[in-house]
């Protein structure tokens, strides 16, 4: 006879009294994100703030909820609900809600894109690549499945020795056609869009496991190469088109089993959602082509940090 599986542990609620030394260290579709010190924990945290008043409130603690069900080494963990005054110019003394969340002081893949000006060496590579993996496996395989809907490098975190973290998953209201999405926005639009899907682009698109495959495909290639899939506003026409990020920016020559992840990628950002392998089938190249490169991560990860001190000396 199985065993029930045990429910989450209540969500703590954290206010003002709880926190402070606040610094706002970035921001993203959804808010301002700050650092701030838990008193009684004794540690830092991350809050990511709502937009004020985008609607979005209703439904947070619901999504939080869904969001603590994600205990994986590869998902940032979610420690509680703000509710309070931030301190910040210009928003008054409403109160508003965010999320508690481990920070992750070496900041997201986007961080590290920009720091190192292009893509890590491959063994750092091709672990992203598989940890990111097993994040989105994990939340797919969940008793009650969690969809990302948004994987993109902003959304991927870093931890203190370069271990990979998804962050906002099941956040993303992309529930909806992007057709709908407001071009009043770029470079929030711009963001999403890059690594959306070309039924995305359908005024009857749901989301499916399918999608984070094709939004993995696309992280791969950025990943690879360490670029920004598409610059162009054009690639709401494009993708449905059949477009997709140059192959011959990836040398598959460059690296161990690069081709055979090259493959891989092709394949998730097929156009066909159907046509698309599952997680499990991507983690079986993924762990393969790491296994080769294991080895050296250590050193790897080592010159790593010491180029991302460098780079914020400089």
């Amino acid at each position: 006879m199985a065993l029930p599986l045990p429910s989450s542990p209540p969500l703590d609620l954290i206010g003002n009294d709880s926190l402070q030394d606040w610094e706002v260290i970035g921001g993203g579709g959804f808010g301002q994100i700050h650092k701030a010190r838990h008193i009684k924990w004794r540690f830092d945290v991350a809050i990511k703030l709502l937009h004020y008043d985008d609607g979005s409130s209703t439904s947070l603690l619901k999504e939080v909820k869904n969001m603590q069900k994600g205990g994986s080494p590869h998902v940032v963990r979610i420690l509680g609900v703000y509710q309070g005054c931030p301190p910040s110019p210009g928003r008054g003394l409403s109160t508003q809600l965010g999320i508690v969340m481990e920070l992750m002081n070496i900041g997201s893949l986007a961080t590290l894109q920009a720091s190192l000006s292009g893509p890590p060496p491959w063994p750092l590579a091709f672990r992203l690549a598989h940890q990111i993996a097993l994040g989105i496996n994990f939340l797919h395989n969940l008793p009650q499945p969690l969809l990302h809907r948004d994987l993109k490098p902003n959304n991927v975190l870093l931890d203190d020795n370069l271990n990979a973290k998804l962050t906002d998953f099941g956040l993303a209201e992309v529930s909806h056609s992007v057709l709908e999405m407001s071009s009043e926005e770029p470079g929030k639009e711009g963001g999403t869009l890059s690594y959306m899907p070309p039924e995305a682009f359908e005024s009857s698109y749901e989301p499916t496991r399918a999608t984070d495959i094709y939004s993995y495909g696309i992280l791969l290639w950025s990943i690879f190469t360490g670029k920004v899939p598409y610059y162009s506003s054009m690639v709401r026409f494009r993708v449905p088109l059949g477009d997709r990020p140059p192959l011959e920016a990836v040398d598959r020559d460059q690296a161990g089993g690069l081709g055979e992840m090259v493959d891989l990628m092709v394949n998730c950002w097929d156009q066909q959602p159907s046509n698309r392998p599952h997680f499990l089938d991507c983690l079986t190249v993924t762990e393969r082509t790491y296994e080769r490169h294991k080895q050296s991560i250590n050193d790897v990860v080592h010159q790593v940090l010491l180029k991302l001190v460098l780079y914020k000396t400089l």
